[in-house]
């Protein structure tokens, strides 16, 4: 799925923020950080344990807060 940002007006260090703003979002600077450098099996089941842990906290929370 491609990101397309306009620039308006020449004014391309906006376009620049919004793109970039968009590709945080997205996680593609965490996946680019993360496939610098070789990872150990047993480390990378480690943080996808933690990562799945956070996201079942999260939607608890979200859940307990649209029962109220």
């Amino acid at each position: 799925m491609p990101i397309e940002v306009q620039v308006r007006d020449g004014n391309v260090m906006k376009a620049m923020k919004i793109l970039k703003k968009k590709l945080e979002k997205d996680g593609m600077f965490l996946e680019l950080r993360r496939r610098m450098h070789y990872e150990k099996p047993s480390l990378k089941r480690q943080r996808e344990h933690k990562q799945n842990i956070s996201r079942c906290k999260k939607l608890q929370r979200e859940r307990e807060r649209d029962d109220w």
